[in-house]
């Protein structure tokens, strides 16, 4: 792992793996240490080499935001270190055909123990999830892909395949969650992957992309 974040004490973030297909960008995992077991939130090819590692944290469970993590490395590290695979029932066909053993497929809005919020967002793809993890005082949202991070500034993740309707409604969601840190699957390599969020600020600025998108392809 690279980095403890200092200021959230049971957030690790993993090695960042850059995309070739979207030069500049690199997506990274991230391990939340929670009482009921820790957690690793996204997937990177990067995990092959933090194996050791991943052991000595322990894992109770991967969750996966969306089905295109599964195209990156393979659950062997996660496996190795104890965890049990989940990703939303929507994505899980796409991430097997990639090789990836799904053990639980999510549906629905609920909560993981007493801290971790699983919050379907489909558009991005049909089962892209968010997670909301209550630690320490603070409130991360895992945004996956739907929302990412360019230079710090906050983008929308609707590609070509995507649900414009449905992206636009999950947008909706998102801005309406209280959160003072967003932590997304990709970020550019040379600014944040992560950035704290001023009270109300985060309504502002997924109201802004809202904004930004046309309600239809026309």
């Amino acid at each position: 792992m690279t980095d403890t974040i200092t200021r959230i004490p049971p957030l690790h973030v993993t090695a960042p793996q850059p995309l070739s297909f979207a030069p500049g960008l690199s997506v990274r995992a991230f391990v939340l240490e929670r009482p009921g077991g820790n957690v690793l939130v996204y997937n990177t090819g990067a995990l092959e080499g933090e194996a050791a590692l991943l052991h000595d944290l322990g894992l109770h469970r991967q969750c996966l935001s969306h089905w295109h993590e599964a195209m990156f490395g393979s659950e062997r590290p996660v496996r190795a270190a104890g965890a049990a695979i989940h990703i939303a029932a929507a994505d899980a066909a796409e991430a097997e055909q990639r090789g990836w053993t799904i053990d639980e497929r999510l549906a629905g809005r609920h909560t993981l123990g007493d801290d971790l919020d699983v919050i379907p967002i489909p558009g991005h793809t049909p089962g892209a999830l968010a997670l909301l993890w209550h630690a320490d005082g603070h409130r991360l949202l895992f945004t996956g892909d739907t929302i990412y991070l360019q230079n710090g500034a906050w983008v929308a993740g609707l590609l070509p395949s995507s649900d414009r309707v449905r992206f636009l409604a999950s947008l909706a969601l998102l801005r309406d969650l209280d959160f003072d840190v967003l932590v997304p699957w990709a970020a550019t390599d040379s600014g944040p992957y992560l950035v704290p969020v001023a009270p109300g600020e985060g309504h502002r600025r997924i109201q802004a992309l809202i904004d930004t998108l046309p309600p239809d392809d026309t």
